[in-house]
Formats: structure tokens, C-alpha cells, sequence
């Protein structure tokens, strides 16, 4: 995964709340580091949960990354001389997001993006979908389901004490307070 065949692809990290999207995001980038990699790492302005300047985990590993508003001011930030672009809680970007990673990927780019592949009722979520259709390399996580502990793959959010309402607003930025990580079978929408 760290050897370059070519200059410039996509790899997406996905799968449900508490898996790891980030934590292995994290990991691959500081790999990367230590191959003196120059590396930018950005994050969502909305995700405040852990930090407002660095892409955190819920373990409270952190990694210092600009926190934006729209997916175009990614372009902003990229130098002559970087080489990979981290990009954290995708599921919250614009559809945009997918061109602006396929122009970064053709300018020989390696573009990391980590996110959701699904909100709260089972549906693709924000640009993902998208993401993975273009990603040369698609790593699928999953989470212990909270009810059983088998593989979990969607995120069941709980609204007081039940699953959220299949017509709530589809972003609530949260942790284990709002969601928790279920297997299809315990996977419930209101």
C-alpha cells in the first residue's frame, strides 16, 4: 500500500461510527511521514467534536489538519511540493469533493479520504459513494455491533434512548452520546 507504481490515485477508508476511519487515516499519514512525505490533512469546519484544528479519533489520537467550510478551499492549501492530501469526515462535504480528489489524484496526487459510507438509515452518504467508484483503493472497516458483537457496517443513531426517525436532518455530528455501531440484523431506522 505504500509502494508508488504511479503518480496520483484516490484511497478511500470507510465503514461505520467507531470502526477506525480515522485512526487508520492517522496511521497511513504518519507512515507517510516518515518517509518525509509532505503531506495536507484537512477536516470539515462542522466537526468540533474532539478539536477544531486536527483530525481526531475517539481514542484521542490527533493529527494537525485545516478545518474548512467548502471543499474548494482544499485547493487553497496545496503547495507545489505536496505530495499526499488527507481529507477526514468526507460524508460532509459537497458532491464536488469527487472532482476537485479526481483532479488532485491526475495532477499525480495521492488523495487518503476517510468517511461514512452510509448515514444513519442505511443510505450512501454525502459524496462517498461517488469516492469509491473512483478510489483506486477501497479499504471497507468494521466496528463490534454494541447489541451482539458481530461485524458492524451501519451506524445506528439513538435519540433518546431509540433509533433516530427515518425523516430527522441526516447530519448530526456526534459520538457515542448519538450513535453506535450495529450489524445489519440489529440495525434499526424509526
Amino acid at each position: 500500500m505504500y509502494q508508488e507504481l504511479q503518480k496520483g490515485w484516490i484511497e478511500v477508508i470507510t465503514g461505520p461510527m467507531f470502526a477506525g476511519k480515522s485512526e487508520e487515516l492517522i496511521r497511513r499519514i504518519t507512515t507517510l511521514s516518515y518517509a518525509h512525505k509532505k503531506i495536507v490533512a484537512f477536516k470539515p469546519v462542522i466537526d468540533t467534536r474532539y478539536d477544531r484544528s486536527k483530525i481526531a479519533t475517539h481514542a484521542g489520537k490527533m493529527y494537525e489538519a485545516f478545518a474548512i467550510s467548502k471543499v474548494e478551499e482544499i485547493l487553497d492549501h496545496i503547495r507545489e511540493d505536496t505530495e499526499v492530501v488527507a481529507i477526514d469526515e468526507a460524508q460532509f462535504f459537497a458532491p464536488t469533493l469527487v472532482d476537485i480528489c479526481d483532479r488532485l489524484a491526475d495532477r499525480g496526487l495521492r488523495v487518503i479520504v476517510a468517511g461514512l459510507d452510509m448515514d444513519f438509515t442505511g443510505r450512501p452518504f454525502g459524496p462517498m459513494g461517488a469516492l469509491m467508484c473512483k478510489a483506486e483503493i477501497v479499504s471497507k472497516l468494521e466496528a463490534a455491533c454494541t447489541v451482539c458483537g458481530c461485524g458492524a457496517t451501519r451506524s445506528q443513531r439513538i435519540i433518546d434512548g431509540h433509533p433516530a426517525r427515518a425523516d430527522d436532518p441526516v447530519v448530526l455530528v456526534g459520538a457515542s452520546e448519538t450513535y453506535e455501531a450495529r450489524c445489519r440484523k440489529h440495525h434499526e431506522v424509526g
